[in-house]
C-alpha cells in the first residue's frame, strides 16, 4: 500500500510511475508458494467428502475410485492431468520419506496384493483422504489404523512442473 502511495505521489508530480519491484524467489518464498498450493489440493480434496466410490470413476457426480479422486483433484487445482492409475502415479514427482510427509502429498498402499494398488492425498496430522473401494464414499482415515500402517506402500511428492 505503501508503494502505491509513493507513485501516486510521483505521478502527480509528473514523474512516470515505478513497476512494483519483483522479489526475488528465494527456496523460502518458492516453499510458501507449494505450501499454499498443497494446501488449496488439500482443502479441494476435503470437498469431495461423501462422494460415492465408483471403479474406474472420474467425475464426482457419475462417482470417483482412489486415482480418479487424485486426478480430479489434481486438475481441478493445478490444470494439469496425471496417469490414469495408482501404480502409474506413483512413478510421478519426488519420493518421500513417511517422516516428511507435507499436505499435498500422495500416499500409497498395496490393498489388492500388489504394491501402489492404492492413492490418497495426505491431509497432515496422519490423515489422509481416498475414495475407499465399492460400496464406500471418499473419506478421511488415519495412517496410524494398523490395516493402513501394514500397507503402506511409500509417498510421492508432486511439484505442478512434474505434471504430465
Amino acid at each position: 500500500m505503501a508503494a502505491a502511495s509513493v507513485c501516486l505521489c510521483a505521478t502527480s508530480f509528473g514523474a512516470e510511475p515505478q513497476a512494483p519491484e519483483q522479489v526475488p524467489a528465494t527456496p523460502l518464498t518458492r516453499l510458501h508458494a507449494f505450501t499454499n498450493r498443497a494446501s488449496e489440493l488439500a482443502i479441494q480434496a476435503m470437498s469431495m467428502i461423501g462422494i460415492r466410490y465408483k471403479y474406474g470413476g472420474d467425475a464426482p457426480e457419475s462417482g470417483l475410485d482412489c486415482s480418479g479422486l487424485v486426478r480430479y483433484v489434481f486438475k481441478q487445482v493445478w490444470g494439469k492431468d496425471l496417469p490414469r492409475t495408482s501404480e502409474q502415479i506413483s512413478q510421478v514427482g519426488q519420493q518421500v520419506d513417511a517422516n516428511d510427509l507435507r499436505p499435498g502429498d500422495l500416499v500409497f498402499y498395496n490393498t489388492l496384493r500388489r504394491g501402489f494398488s492404492h492413492v490418497g492425498i495426505y491431509l497432515g496430522d496422519n490423515k489422509f483422504i481416498h475414495a475407499p473401494s465399492s460400496g464406500g464414499q471418499v473419506r478421511i482415515e488415519s495412517m496410524d489404523l494398523s490395516y493402513w500402517k501394514k500397507r503402506f506402500n511409500g509417498a510421492r511428492r508432486i511439484n505442478e512442473s512434474e505434471q504430465q
